[in-house]
């Protein structure tokens, strides 16, 4: 019987590490197959580097950052501030997606600071929804994998959305166990320490990361560190019972029965 597959799609180098990086490592722990992929080369982080220079340090250090959680790199296909939610970036996500056939896909929230975040959100739910679909172009061409999926949507950065307002998961993973080597992984992003402490305020890289991974533990009222997660609706993508990401982690996992409770709620 072949593996279970979970693919993290996010939009910059070092994203998957903050938001998403302790549950791939423990979807790689429960032996699924599991893949990286930053839809931009991160071009803009640097106030030292030009443009291409960067994009190439940061793809450097976003594959060794891959390679520490176990997971397949995929190279990007736009650049900072240019993800947008058109055709073109929609053939491309699509054919990654065709290819790894995922049964899960890891992205980011669809409110959150930033666009590239929320344009990359709306991407890979589009991309995800293709997967029974032969009749849409993908680039390069290829063949949909007719397999159910689930997409989760992890915590926006600053657990906060664009308006500011709080928001809460409905499941919550605890990375307590991997946080280290989610650490280490993190850390792969060298050139991002002096970038984030002069462009966003940041004043320590790594210890935000963290700071968040404790406040989301905090959250779940039983962990020490945890990332959290949203699951999408389940129209087009598998029957609506499917969560494999609390089926897969078990004991790792927690589901918010508020937060449940109130998705019946106007």
């Amino acid at each position: 019987m072949s593996s279970k597959v979970a693919i993290a799609v996010a939009a910059h180098p070092d994203d998957v590490e903050f938001m998403m990086g302790g549950t791939l490592l423990l979807l790689k722990q429960a032996g699924w197959e599991t893949h990286y992929l930053n839809v931009s080369s991160g071009n803009c982080g640097s106030q030292k580097m030009n443009a291409e220079e960067t994009a190439q340090v940061r793809g450097d250090e976003a594959q060794r950052a891959a390679e520490l959680l176990g997971a397949t790199w995929h190279p990007g296909f736009s650049n900072d501030l240019e993800i947008l939610y058109d055709v073109g970036h929609l053939r491309k996500l699509a054919a990654i997606l065709h290819e790894v056939a995922p049964d899960v896909v890891l992205t980011h929230s669809p409110q959150d600071y930033m666009e590239d975040h929320e344009n990359v959100s709306r991407l890979a739910v589009t991309a995800a929804f293709t997967h029974s679909m032969p009749n849409f172009e993908t680039d390069p061409p290829t063949e949909p994998p007719f397999n159910e999926l689930s997409l989760y949507h992890a915590m926006p950065y600053g657990l906060r959305d664009n308006l500011r307002k709080r928001v809460d998961a409905g499941l919550f993973v605890d990375v307590t166990s991997v946080a280290e080597l989610k650490l280490s992984a993190l850390a792969a992003h060298e050139s991002q320490r002096s970038w984030l402490d002069a462009s966003q305020g940041l004043d320590s890289y790594l210890a935000k990361m963290e700071e968040l991974d404790r406040e989301v533990g905090k959250l779940s009222g039983r962990f020490e560190r945890g990332e959290g997660w949203r699951r999408h609706h389940h129209l087009g993508f598998s029957s609506e019972d499917m969560d494999p990401l609390a089926d897969a982690l078990g004991e790792f996992c927690y589901i918010n029965e508020e937060y449940e409770r109130n998705l019946d709620h106007a």
